[in-house]
């Protein structure tokens, strides 16, 4: 696990300045703590912060080939790397190091642009053949290895693992894009390819970029691989059939030249992949598997069936209880992840990523198995909609429904049997904008209500849920909950799951491994019918059926515990703080948000009329953001003058 970062000119063949690429690097050295590397020539610049892995002395980067022509920084693991170097050793290369890097340049002599195919792992890299003139940057299938770049005043290409990488230059632009504040505000993260700043961008998941020498345009991400989009025909026995795939999918994670660990949250996933990487570990590496928990008091608490599992497997189980101030954590959500995130479990995550950091440099999480096989329950909901939506025609559910929606009243705290206001407004919609109301942590009216004017007419034409109708278009249209699965594939996983995992992880110089993204498991389970990966209301069904034995009765078929901790108590306890916070300088100084506005919502969720933590939350983080970055502008000039008079 690393921190890349690079400058290419296309048409200047200058040598870029050194300071300018070092400060890039030292700006992610918490990415790599265990040593620097640089490449200067013509039109190019690379800059590598190293975590050592796997082959600690001979891993160095930037790494080149025998002739010094192809040179690669790189971000990640390649599970089959020692699969794919035996296929290049028959084909005549011969290898100087046991690295998984060097596999990435002889891949790319040999099969060019096609070697990302060939290529199994969570990765972000960039490659530069002098002799051909091309620069590669590439991200793995699912995007668990981050890569951003920008074009800079001077015509030159920028990239970086992190958005501090690329703001480390000086030259670079800080202009926040308004819609990247709606994004963020209706589902807690800037989906890909964007970011907070309108100059800069991220690569998609499965997707390459090729710059070539000579050639000024940027041109468009080309994708590699996609998930499925139609369902097969299971094997015979699927549980079977997972968990033999699961346990292959562990082992192959397994690589590393240094202590590992896993996750253990007492929840199904995590404890699937314990279980098979405790054997596998006593197995190949030696000694108990060190496994990791952090809980909060109450009846949530995941300690009691962590220490269960760890008990039936053997494992080495550190554990501690989580404490955290919501309030304050908001403020520092900037530094770790350098834009808004809305997602408030990326606290008590860095809790356990801190506590694993002390024992291991390697982990394995339970990350994806959700996603994968349908866990969430808004899946649920969302079959149960689309049950009644092809019950009844279009124009009976907007009419009927939508009227009956209108007039029933928003009960939030009320019993969830009697919250039916936004179950009949999903079902009046077609299925995919019901879908992205499920995943919306602020509906439309809500958040847009908080608006300053000059945001909303800026807005006015954009529409987040554009995105999820264009992905669910992709699909079988009989398969709706795989319609759901792959949208989240390609928005809430890649930029909410995977960027909260590695910011996390990667803060306190932790590398993370999620086993169940390994990307042919996914493409399996994913393709499975939907009876087997949601059955009677309970979702992971196939990969509970193929855990029994394995894993007690009460985490299989229990209920789902949750990791963070309740945020909406501090809230209201720390009231006039987060008061002070919502209606303070640094949000109306931006020009953002009706300050009357946000006041009324502090008030309704301290007086408990309603539930509003998630978006204060979010405000706060976006507070905290904009306190950090000092003024930075969010409008063109144009429009600041017009805010100004």
């Amino acid at each position: 696990m690393c921190g890349v970062a690079g400058l290419f000119h296309p048409l200047n063949p200058d040598v870029p300045a050194a300071w300018r690429i070092r400060r890039m690097a030292d700006a992610m050295a918490h990415r790599g703590p265990d040593g620097d590397g640089f490449h200067l020539e013509a039109h190019l610049a690379f800059g590598h912060r190293r975590l050592a892995i796997v082959d600690i002395a001979g891993g160095q980067q930037p790494m080149a080939d025998e002739s010094g022509a192809v040179i690669v920084c790189f971000n990640g693991e390649i599970y089959n790397h020692q699969a794919v170097r035996a296929e290049l050793e028959k084909l005549g290369h011969r290898y100087r190091t046991r690295s998984d890097t060097e596999t990435i340049l002889h891949a790319w002599k040999q099969w060019g642009v096609d070697c990302v195919e060939r290529l199994s792992g969570m990765f972000a890299f960039a490659l530069y053949d002098r002799d051909r003139g091309e620069l590669l940057l590439a991200r793995d299938r699912l995007g668990e290895k981050p890569l951003h770049y920008a074009l800079l005043p001077d015509g030159s290409f920028a990239f970086a693992s992190e958005l501090c990488g690329l703001l480390a230059l000086p030259e670079l632009a800080r202009r926040m894009d308004p819609t990247a504040i709606e994004d963020f505000l209706a589902l807690g993260y800037i989906p890909d390819p964007h970011t907070i700043y309108a100059g800069i961008r991220r690569l998609p998941a499965a997707h390459l970029l090729l710059l070539k020498r000579g050639e000024a345009a940027l041109p468009t991400p080309k994708r590699y691989w996609q998930a499925p989009t139609r369902a097969d025909t299971p094997a015979a026995d699927a549980p079977a059939e997972l968990a033999r795939r699961l346990d292959a999918a562990v082992r192959s994670q397994l690589m590393a030249d240094v202590p590992l660990g896993a996750f253990l949250s007492g929840g199904v996933d995590s404890s699937s992949v314990v279980a098979f990487a405790a054997a596998a570990h006593a197995e190949g590496l030696g000694g108990p598997l060190a496994t990791f928990t952090i809980g909060f008091p109450g009846s949530g608490d995941e300690r009691p069936m962590a220490r269960q599992i760890s008990e039936r497997y053997g494992t080495t189980w550190h554990s501690e209880e989580g404490t955290a101030d919501y309030v304050a954590a908001a403020r520092v959500q900037a530094g770790i992840f350098g834009e808004p995130f809305g997602d408030h479990s990326a606290v008590p995550t860095l809790a356990v990523c801190t506590l694993a950091r002390r024992h291991v440099t390697v982990a394995l999480s339970g990350d994806g198995g959700d996603e994968v096989f349908a866990g969430y329950r808004r899946y649920r909901f969302h079959m149960l909609a689309e049950s009644v939506r092809r019950l009844l025609p279009a124009s009976v559910r907007r009419r009927v429904v939508g009227g009956l929606a209108a007039i029933y009243p928003k009960l939030d705290r009320a019993p969830r049997w009697l919250r039916a206001k936004t179950t009949l407004t999903e079902i009046s919609l077609d299925s995919a904008l019901g879908y992205y109301r499920t995943v919306c942590k602020q509906q439309d009216a809500q958040r847009r209500g908080l608006y300053a004017p000059t945001l909303r007419g800026t807005l006015a034409g954009y529409d987040p849920a554009a995105r999820f109708a264009a992905l669910m278009a992709e699909c079988d249209p009989d398969d709706p909950l795989l319609q759901a699965q792959y949208a989240d594939l390609h928005t809430y996983l890649p930029g909410d799951i995977l960027v909260k995992t590695d910011r996390t992880s990667m803060a306190v110089s932790l590398e993370l491994r999620p086993p169940i993204l390994d990307p042919e498991f996914v493409r399996w389970g994913m393709a499975l019918p939907a009876e087997l990966k949601l059955k009677d209301r309970v979702g992971k069904h196939v990969l509970r059926r193929a855990m029994e034995g394995r894993l007690p009765a009460e985490l299989l078929w229990g209920s789902k515990r949750g990791f963070a901790d309740q945020i909406g108590g501090q809230f209201r306890t720390q009231a006039d703080l987060v008061r002070q916070r919502l209606t303070g300088s640094t949000l109306l100084d931006a020009g953002l948000f009706d300050g009357a506005a946000l006041g009324r919502l502090a008030d309704e969720h301290a007086s408990g009329a309603f539930d509003h933590s998630q978006a204060i939350w979010q405000l706060l983080v976006l507070e905290g953001f904009l306190a950090a970055e000092a003024g930075i502008p969010v409008f063109g000039a144009k429009q600041a003058a017009m805010m100004k008079g």
